[in-house]
């Protein structure tokens, strides 16, 4: 069993943007209201959170999250990680909470939040980070994940496939502009692919819609889905433009696996 939900689906600057009267940001469809992308991933026996955007505590208290055993990350830019001081409510001095990630994320994350990394703060109430390095595939529980390498500019990225006895379930693709060869390899045959494409136009570091497209009918998974989206993307009207079995992600979207 695997289940995703997602805690949210816009870009750096969420959905509604600060300072902008377009139409989707002053859309009354609650699936237009974007806040910083990440998911929620339950198993039977691990919970573990990817990501944890500056709104991850409104997250976990609108899908009332009581369990997180771990978090991935998949690079350090600020939307990804700032609301990491929040994990405090799953961690405690006798509990360390396992983080995972790149080493370069891992240097970020210990500098940002150096009063966590550094020993200094082991007190009730405050976050106790354990980190791990991502080298290679690795296992939480009966779930197999594998980091897939992408290209994000200058920043070292990781998507994740995530495997339970042999079947590819489910691959998180959050901010790519172009994935490895071996990434794509992995991703053959996945049931389930969630890709970023946050714009229309092309994009220096992130895959557009047509790009994203392009990656879905090259790789042909049985589902996919769009993420990461700004305001260039009303739910319904985009809804409308996709292939069959391509689908517009939303804030609280739950998919399962049985």
């Amino acid at each position: 069993m695997l289940a995703i939900t997602f805690l949210g689906t816009g870009t750096s600057m969420g959905v509604p943007s600060i300072r902008c009267d377009c139409p989707v940001c002053r859309s009354k469809d609650p699936r237009d209201n974007r806040m910083r992308s990440s998911v929620y991933i339950q198993t039977e026996d691990v919970c573990w959170i990817v990501d944890t955007g500056a709104e991850f505590r409104i997250q976990a208290l609108r899908e009332n999250i009581s369990r997180v055993d771990a978090v991935l990350y998949t690079h350090s830019h600020a939307d990804h990680i700032m609301g990491f001081d929040d994990l405090r409510r799953f961690s405690s001095v006798h509990k360390p909470i396992p983080i995972y990630a790149s080493r370069q994320t891992t240097e970020t994350l210990r500098r940002v939040f150096h009063y966590a990394f550094s020993g200094e703060a082991r007190l009730p109430g405050y976050v106790n980070p354990e980190p791990h390095l991502i080298e290679g595939p690795f296992r939480f529980g009966n779930t197999e994940i594998s980091p897939i390498q992408v290209e994000h500019g200058t920043a070292h990225v990781f998507g994740f496939l995530f495997r339970q006895q042999g079947r590819s379930l489910a691959a998180y693709l959050s901010d790519c502009k172009s994935v490895s060869p071996d990434g794509l390899n992995l991703l053959h045959g996945v049931d389930t692919l969630i890709i970023g494409t946050p714009c229309r136009r092309a994009h220096p570091t992130h895959m557009s819609l047509a790009e994203g497209l392009e990656l879905i009918a090259d790789l042909q998974p049985k589902r996919a889905f769009v993420t990461h989206l700004s305001h260039d993307f009303a739910h319904v009207e985009t809804q409308k433009e996709l292939p069959e079995d391509v689908y517009v992600a939303y804030d609280g979207l739950r998919l399962t696996w049985e």
